[in-house]
């Protein structure tokens, strides 16, 4: 086991429910520390409730435990975000800064800090957009990563501090429900499929988006902080790519395995979200820094999904 003590920061969230037992798996169960703003009764992990607002009480955290990293992944997602766009500003950005300066305060080993393809706006090229482009988002979101990628840079330029990041795609997963995203339609649908239900897509079919399975994306989240810190070039935070599709693409893909299931459109503001963002992302950065290379396309990730969720659903498929 390494010698570290790590505290995740939203642990309840999508990538927080499935990246702690992998941290476990690698640091040891006694030496991860979950932490959301409430539990849920399911949690499988050393457990405190944290207002991640309240950066007294997460110092507090820090010391107890002995904590050597920091996973940061709280935040107001895009779609979420829209609706209370102060709320969601304040809430983004004053937990970032009370994790950068506990990593300063109390000189952390390293800090994750995640970023997304709600960085880029309508400037950014559509296709295989490079790793260096214009950052001008649409949403509070996005505007939030951006500043959070620059807060980053420079606490490493000025503190030191080892921060890293990742732009993630839409990250597709079976371990929770959708927690509020433009691309979070394509987590919905899976579940719909499964039950036997219609589902009604909020983008239009031919809505063209970076993802990636979360299985892929732990993996380059654990590779990314595992790298030699001579590696890593980039400190805003690094491209990353799976697979790019469409609803009505995901749709084929999902009727392979389900012949009768049906899909409506029914575009709504999250549409010109969507449109803002990239079609296909350029991460060959991250692949010449620290050997990144996605496992999962479509079909793989389809079985896999449904595979899952049949065990959720207990259906015999």
């Amino acid at each position: 086991m390494k010698n570290e003590t790590i505290l995740v920061i939203g642990a309840n969230g999508q990538i927080g429910t499935a990246l702690l037992p992998r941290l476990q798996t690698m640091y040891g169960f006694g030496n991860v520390i979950a932490t959301d703003i409430r539990q849920t009764g399911h949690e499988e992990a050393i457990f405190e409730v944290l207002d991640a607002t309240n950066v007294t009480a997460l110092a507090d955290i820090v010391q107890r435990h002995g904590v050597t990293q920091i996973y940061h992944l709280a935040a107001v997602l895009s779609a979420k975000g829209e609706a209370d766009p102060l709320w969601a500003w304040n809430l983004n950005m004053q937990t970032l800064l009370n994790v950068l300066e506990i990593g300063r305060t109390f000189n952390l080993n390293k800090v994750f800090v995640p970023s997304s393809i709600a960085a880029f706006g309508e400037h950014a090229p559509k296709e295989e957009t490079p790793q260096s482009s214009v950052l001008d988002p649409a949403t509070v979101y996005g505007i939030s990563k951006v500043a959070a990628e620059n807060w980053s840079v420079y606490y490493h330029k000025r503190y030191k501090l080892d921060v890293r990041s990742l732009r993630y795609p839409g990250v597709i997963s079976y371990q929770s429900m959708p927690g509020g995203g433009t691309t979070d339609y394509a987590v919905a649908i899976y579940h719909e499929a499964i039950q036997g239900h219609h589902f009604e897509c909020f983008l239009a079919a031919d809505t063209r988006l970076p993802m990636i399975y979360m299985d892929d994306a732990l993996r380059a989240t654990l590779e990314l902080m595992e790298a030699p810190a001579d590696n890593i070039t980039i400190r805003t935070s690094y491209n990353l790519a799976g697979m790019s599709f469409t609803p009505a693409e995901l749709t084929a893909s999902i009727q392979q395995h389900f012949p009768d299931f049906k899909v409506t459109y029914a575009p709504d503001f999250r549409q010109a979200i969507a449109d803002s963002w990239p079609k296909s992302i350029d991460d060959s950065v991250a692949r010449q820094d620290w050997g990144w290379k996605p496992a999962f396309d479509l079909p793989k990730m389809t079985h896999e999904m449904i595979t899952h969720l049949n065990e959720l659903y207990h259906v015999t498929a």
